[in-house]
C-alpha cells in the first residue's frame, strides 16, 4: 500500500488505548530513561508516554502494520522513533539504536487494534464485509483465505481449537471443507455465515464465530510465538531495574504472560532435590510488580473491547 494511501486508512479508524494511565504509570520510572513501545497502534500509549519524559528523555516504537507507521508520522518529536518491525524482533531494533541493555522499560499491547478490526478491508471482522485477509502485515505471509483454500480439514480444526478455543472446531472444520469445494472463501462475512450455520450452541451476546476467526487471526500472524519470543528478548533488552508492562486481551496470551513472570520471579526452582544453592544463586531476575490489573468501569464503558484485558508488570532485577 502506498504511504499516502495507508497515512489516510490509518487515520480513517478512532482507537481507544487501554488501561491508558494504568500501563503507562507503570511503565514510566525514569522520566529520562529509554522506552520501547513494542506495539505502536495509533499511538495512544506511545504520546502518553512522551508526555511523561523529560528532555533527555527517548521513546522507540515497533509495530509491523504499515498503516500504525503511517500514523506515527503525526508525531514531530525529537525524543521519538518510529521502526517498522514486529515486537519478536526488538532485540533487533534496541541493538540498532544502541540500547539493548539499557532501556528503562518495555511495553507490549498484545493482539488486534481496533483500527484493524474496524477497516473492512483488513478482513479481521466477522461484522464487515471485506476480503478474508486477517495478516497485520499485509505483504508478509498467507492470507486467511489462501490458508483455507489448501488447508486440511484436520488443520483447519486444530487453528480452532488450538488458537480459537473453539469447542466444535472439528464440526466447523467441516463446514468449511465441504462449503470450498462449491466456492472458495474470499470475503469475511461469506465464512461468518458459514461458521454461523454450523456451530451448534451459541453463545449469548457473542457471534458463534468469534473463535473461530480468533484462531485464525492468532495462528496467520503467530502471535503467541510472537509473544513468546518478544518476552524472551525484553529480558535481555531491559536495564536492570527496567520495567516490562504487558497487556494481553484472552486467556492464551495472559497465561503466557502470567507463566513467563512467575518463572524468572522464582528463579531455578526445577534443580534436582536435596542439591545445596543459596539464594542469590537460583538466577532470579524478575520481582513482580504487583498483581493482574484489569480495566475500570468507566474504561470498559468507552471501549467495550476493554473488558476482557488483563495488564501484567514485572521489574528487572538489578
Amino acid at each position: 500500500m502506498p504511504a499516502s494511501e495507508a497515512a489516510n486508512a490509518a487515520n480513517r479508524f478512532r482507537h481507544t488505548s487501554v488501561l491508558l494511565d494504568g500501563a503507562v504509570d507503570t511503565l514510566v520510572h525514569q522520566p529520562d530513561g529509554v522506552y520501547l513501545d513494542g506495539t505502536f497502534g495509533r499511538g495512544g500509549h506511545s504520546r502518553v508516554i512522551l508526555s511523561r519524559l523529560s528532555e533527555a528523555g527517548r521513546l522507540i516504537a515497533l509495530d509491523r502494520d504499515p498503516q500504525a507507521v503511517a500514523a506515527a508520522a503525526e508525531i514531530d518529536d525529537p525524543r521519538f522513533t518510529m521502526v517498522q518491525r514486529d515486537f519478536a524482533r526488538l532485540a533487533d531494533v534496541a541493538r540498532e539504536q544502541s540500547v539493548h541493555g539499557k532501556l528503562a522499560g518495555i511495553l507490549l499491547d498484545v493482539g488486534v487494534s481496533s483500527p484493524q478490526l474496524d477497516d473492512p478491508e483488513r478482513g479481521f471482522s466477522f461484522m464487515r464485509n471485506g476480503p478474508l485477509d486477517m495478516r497485520m502485515d499485509p505483504t508478509q505471509g498467507e492470507s486467511a483465505a489462501q490458508f483455507l483454500a489448501r488447508a486440511s480439514e484436520a488443520d483447519i480444526a486444530q487453528v480452532f481449537k488450538t488458537y480459537g478455543e473453539e469447542r466444535f472446531a472439528k464440526r466447523l472444520a467441516r463446514a468449511v471443507v465441504t462449503r470450498r469445494r462449491e466456492q472458495p472463501f474470499t470475503h469475511t462475512v461469506d465464512l461468518a455465515e458459514v461458521l454461523k450455520a454450523a456451530h451448534p450452541a451459541w453463545e449469548k451476546g457473542r457471534h458463534p464465530a468469534t473463535k473461530a476467526f480468533q484462531g485464525l487471526r492468532i495462528y496467520l500472524n503467530g502471535e503467541l510465538e510472537q509473544l513468546d519470543a518478544a518476552l524472551e528478548a525484553a529480558l535481555d533488552a531491559l536495564a536492570p531495574g527496567g520495567h516490562l508492562v504487558v497487556i494481553s486481551f484472552h486467556s492464551l496470551e495472559d497465561r503466557r504472560v502470567k507463566r513467563f513472570i512467575r518463572h524468572h520471579v522464582r528463579g531455578d526452582t526445577d534443580l534436582p532435590r536435596g542439591v545445596p544453592i543459596r539464594d542469590d544463586q537460583l538466577n532470579r531476575r524478575l520481582e513482580a510488580l504487583g498483581k493482574g490489573q484489569r480495566p475500570t468501569e468507566e474504561e470498559v464503558a468507552e471501549n467495550p473491547r476493554a473488558r476482557s484485558a488483563v495488564m501484567r508488570a514485572a521489574r528487572k532485577r538489578a
